[in-house]
């Protein structure tokens, strides 16, 4: 049902691109195929699946063929997560944002140095509520909590925590990763869109977006940043996740449209349940959250003009790696302190940096998936 499905929204959204004579930005409230292009990528842009192109320099059909036709390199677009590849916000600020949760909290007895820190991201694969229990079953709880409450009692620690990370990337003069800025720069040079994604951002949108502000005015311009509403307006998100499908399709794509995303999100759950060997319930928050993050690739692919298998996801996490997986895009994972000692078997290559021996434009061009 699922693959009748699909293949309905695909005709007739098909239908809709090649019966449109040019393209138009709509507005929030309605339908539209796709985003407006930002006029700084230098270079033809090509819709998934289509022969249409668009390209900022020329309109003659015959030039976008012949450039393609030179062009013996495959397209190419980034997208960037923030945290762990734009900044190392918890190689800066985690451990201590912990310790400040801590003792808000009157929780005198915990306190993690680093090694304790370094050992507990190990062995949790940076998952925090999983820290939390790892350090709490090896010094005791608190013994003034009902064991029914603990997680409540871990929630308040990772609110605590989150308030506390956040001030301290507002306040210091904290810096990004080496290499980055030379890094956009270059896929700039080379007609190589950049999109950062802030969507699902751990920090929130708002700490994202003080971080990207650091690659300064220029150089902002000629990227694309990605949020939550940039999702929402965009094709996937409109269709999936509800936004403007009844006033903008029929009736019966409308139904077709929830048919495929129930489907979705079953897969998704099922994905999740494997990827953490789960044999319990599946926590419909985390599924979600990837589904989430899957809108936000889907949405950044669609600002970039590109399908999703010629975009690169530059992750920092477990959950971007996860949710490339899930929709078929290829994934090189930059290490951070979080992630240092974690494996990713799904991605086709990790990093310890930018530039150098690490991560470049040049060997993302020949060195991924075909």
């Amino acid at each position: 049902m699922e693959t009748a499905s699909c293949s309905i929204l695909f005709t007739l959204c098909s239908s809709s691109i090649i019966n449109t004579a040019k393209y138009s930005p709509t507005p929030k409230t309605h339908l539209c195929l796709f985003p407006t292009l930002s006029s700084t990528f230098p270079r033809n842009f090509k819709f998934p699946g289509k022969s249409l192109h668009f390209n900022r320099f020329t309109t003659a059909s015959s030039s976008l063929s012949s450039a393609s036709d030179q062009n013996p390199l495959r397209e190419l677009s980034v997208l960037l997560e923030v945290e762990g590849v734009l900044m190392d916000v918890y190689r800066l600020g985690n451990r201590q944002a912990f310790n400040i949760a801590f003792q808000k909290l009157g929780l005198d007895c915990a306190n993690w140095t680093e090694p304790i820190y370094l050992d507990l991201v190990r062995k949790s694969a940076g998952d925090e509520e999983r820290m939390l229990i790892l350090y709490f079953n090896r010094i005791g709880w608190p013994t003034s909590l009902p064991t029914s409450e603990k997680g409540t009692f871990m929630k308040s620690v990772l609110r605590e925590k989150k308030s506390a990370l956040d001030d301290f990337v507002l306040s210091k003069s904290l810096p990004l990763r080496p290499g980055v800025t030379d890094f956009i720069d270059d896929a700039y040079n080379e007609g190589v869109p950049v999109v950062i994604l802030t969507a699902y951002s751990k920090s929130g949108d708002k700490i994202a977006r003080s971080i990207i502000e650091k690659l300064g005015h220029e150089r902002i311009s000629k990227i694309k940043i990605v949020g939550n509403e940039e999702v929402e307006q965009s094709f996937y998100g409109q269709l999936v996740l509800g936004q403007g499908v009844t006033s903008g399709l029929d009736e019966q794509l409308a139904k077709e449209a929830t048919k495929a995303a129930s489907a979705e999100k079953q897969r998704i759950a099922e994905e999740v349940a494997s990827m953490l060997k789960l044999s319990v319930e599946i926590d419909t928050n985390t599924t979600e959250s990837l589904q989430k993050i899957v809108a936000a690739l889907r949405a950044g692919a669609e600002y970039a003009g590109e399908p999703v298998y010629n975009c690169v996801l530059i992750a920092g996490s477990q959950s971007g790696v996860a949710g490339a997986e899930r929709i078929g895009m290829p994934c090189v994972v930059l290490r951070s302190s979080l992630t240092s000692r974690a494996e990713f078997p799904s991605a086709f290559a990790i990093m310890d940096g930018f530039g150098g021996a690490d991560l470049t434009i040049s060997k993302l061009r020949h060195k991924r998936p075909s």
